[in-house]
């Protein structure tokens, strides 16, 4: 996990709630604010330009879908026959003929379009067909994506749906993504995730035209990759034991609980994922965490570490190994690196670089190189030999020395070289390109010394982090409500823009056991950062992007994938009194929602005292329960906020 040198919840007050920039579009106001009506055009990622015409498309029982160029496009096509035919029940075929009975029409451009680029497309609905034209077939999948949100919501049901009228407003669309690097990394080595888990994650990003699906598959809990050659990596390393509860304070594993808990995939396996996500204009960026963060391959191949003490490592179970009070890098209990003095390390990272480059065929390979605890090194003799030999002057330029050697292992295999920030900070050569966590400042560091950057920083893209407040949320070190995320821009005034790829969330998994959880984690905020790397900057408007969110959240229910209601939870803020007492102050993030509480053990609904100030928490009130409502309707959940939390937030002077 990424950690951030303090476990402070991030605290938003209303006034860092996300912007609400004016969007003004000659085509269609189509700003839906906080009234909350319902629009039959609620598209995520918001598209470049939509004009609203006259009239709908109504779907007939028998639809026929028309390209000339039926190989190229037989994703879409198959894309569109599984989506329509399931909730309908309606008969949906395809042909190469010109034919003057289709009701939809995918059109790959003659002469190239400059405006709509290699993923943009054109989308014209009207009363008789649908027209989706675009230079690539990428741009066909992703104007069908628009074209399912256009469609009533049930079209996201898995069964058949009866009593829905299939139709489609009439719309010229015209859509094209503001960067080409739009992901989302999905942690499994943490938490193992099936092969089939994998693709019902695609599944749900590609709907939001996410392209970069980034698989940690290396850490301390588990190495997820069969590498031939190296058995020990999944008999061994594979596996740990279970724990459940707070990670990071679990108690030590003891020699007669079973290493069963875990799991790996073969290399067939990563291949058959590959395939999947490319019929998904998905690219799979594979991550290999080294030199920190690798205590499951030091437990399977003890040699590879500096630390004699190796041998009797295990693959961690979420015991604590490290200490985090000096801040980053941290003081390791155990040490979870790899050896940079060591050469049958770099024998061992070829073979796996070998093996990788041959499974995933995206042209970059990412390495890690975050998080390497340096103080095992500080007195191991070999480290101090390398350093004498090298003229290295710190564990920063020993680091350095390792990702050089690293990147000319990557390049010789034929991959681009990407690594997390912390490599600038020992110097790496200029064709590195960074993944940005820390802060938006070392990518933009990155980016102003002409590295290729991803931007993924804590403070907006953080997908593990806490959605509302620790009493409901699953507690890990921060707090990043969906209206931060929202404003993210991962392109900052001041940084030439083409030495930005574009930006990604990251979902770490250690407090993530399940894909329920992991899809609660991604969604809503997996709306945001959609936006912020496809939608035009400024097109991007809080109250319009809530409205369709809310939209949005009845769609994924339809299609049975967890969200987040958290949106809707208010946000404490306590203080104490001149004489003493506690303060509570609500805040909201959905402006229109109105609060109701009770100190007296009940559980309070619209007929309770409304907040409308901050509240002075009687003497003897052990408990404050906050329920929100929109009218007479209940939207947000009941949250119990323990008093004895409260005096913890505001201790008192002594």
């Amino acid at each position: 996990m990424k950690l951030l040198l303090s476990s402070a919840l991030i605290s938003l007050s209303l006034g860092s709630l996300a912007q609400n920039t004016v969007v003004a579009t000659d085509e269609i106001a189509l700003n839906q604010t906080a009234n909350h009506a319902h629009s039959e055009i609620a598209i995520i990622p918001e598209p470049v330009t939509i004009t609203k015409q006259d009239g709908h498309f109504k779907l007939p029982e028998s639809i026929l879908i028309q390209t000339s160029k039926p190989t190229e496009l037989k994703q879409a096509i198959a894309f569109l026959q599984e989506r329509l035919s399931v909730p309908t029940g309606y008969f949906v075929s395809s042909t190469a003929a010109a034919s003057n009975t289709a009701n939809i029409r995918l059109v790959l451009t003659e002469r190239n379009d400059a405006a709509i680029g290699a993923e943009g497309y054109h989308l014209q609905v009207t009363p008789q067909q649908i027209t989706i034209t675009a230079n690539k077939p990428a741009g066909i999948f992703y104007g069908v994506q628009t074209l399912m949100q256009l469609l009533p919501k049930e079209i996201e049901s898995k069964e058949e749906v009866k009593d829905v009228t299939w139709k489609v407003p009439c719309v010229n669309i015209t859509d094209y993504p503001r960067l080409g690097w739009r992901g989302l990394m999905f942690d499994v080595a943490r938490h193992f995730f099936t092969k089939d888990e994998v693709k019902q994650y695609i599944d749900a990003m590609v709907r939001y035209k996410y392209n970069i699906l980034h698989l940690h598959l290396t850490d301390d809990e588990g190495w997820r990759i069969e590498i031939k050659g190296y058995p020990k990596l999944t008999e061994v390393g594979a596996w740990n034991v279970k724990r459940v509860g707070s990670f990071g304070n679990f108690i030590p594993t003891k020699p007669e609980e079973p290493r069963n808990y875990g799991g790996f995939y073969t290399q067939e396996d990563l291949k058959e994922l590959v395939a999947y996500a490319k019929e998904r204009f998905v690219n799979i960026l594979p991550e290999v965490d080294v030199p920190g963060h690798s205590l499951a391959a030091v437990a399977s191949y003890p040699e590879l570490s500096c630390t004699p003490d190796a041998v009797n490592y295990k693959v961690r179970s979420g015991e604590r190994i490290m200490d985090w009070s000096r801040g980053v890098p941290p003081l390791a209990m155990v040490d979870n690196t790899l050896c940079p003095a060591n050469e049958k390390v770099y024998e061992f990272l070829d073979t796996v670089v070998s093996q990788v480059a041959k499974i995933f065929p995206f042209e970059y390979m990412h390495m890690g190189g975050d998080e390497a605890p340096h103080n095992f090194w500080e007195k191991t003799p070999q480290i101090l030999e390398l350093m004498k030999r090298e003229n290295l002057k710190n564990m920063h330029q020993v680091q350095s020395y390792f990702e050089r050697r690293l990147e000319k292992i990557v390049a010789k295999h034929g991959k681009r070289f990407m690594a997390w920030d912390e490599v600038l900070e020992g110097g790496v050569s200029q064709s590195t390109a960074v993944m940005s966590w820390r802060d938006m400042k070392y990518g933009v560091q990155a980016a102003k010394n002409k590295h290729e950057v991803v931007m993924s920083p804590t403070q907006y893209a953080y997908l593990d982090y806490m959605q509302a407040d620790e009493i409901t949320e699953p507690k890990v070190y921060k707090g990043l409500r969906l209206s931060k995320t929202y404003q993210f821009d991962p392109v900052p005034d001041g940084v030439d823009p083409k030495y930005i790829k574009g930006g990604q969330g990251n979902l770490w998994t250690e407090q993530v056991y399940n894909i329920r959880q992991a899809e609660y984690q991604t969604w809503p905020r997996g709306f945001a950062l959609a936006e912020s790397v496809w939608s035009p900057k400024e097109k991007k408007n809080w109250n319009n992007f809530f409205a369709r969110t809310e939209q949005h959240f009845e769609r994924l229910a339809i299609a049975e994938t967890k969200y987040a209601p958290s949106v809707y939870d208010p946000i404490f803020t306590v203080k104490r009194t001149a004489d003493g007492k506690l303060l509570v102050t609500l805040d909201k993030e959905v402006e229109d929602l109105d609060i109701y509480y009770s100190f007296d053990n009940s559980f309070p609904d619209h007929f309770y005292p409304k907040y409308t100030e901050p509240l002075v928490v009687p003497i003897d009130a052990n408990m404050l329960r906050v329920i929100t409502y929109r009218g007479k309707k209940p939207i947000g959940r009941m949250m119990n906020m323990p008093i004895e939390e409260l005096n913890k937030r505001a201790p008192m002077k002594k």
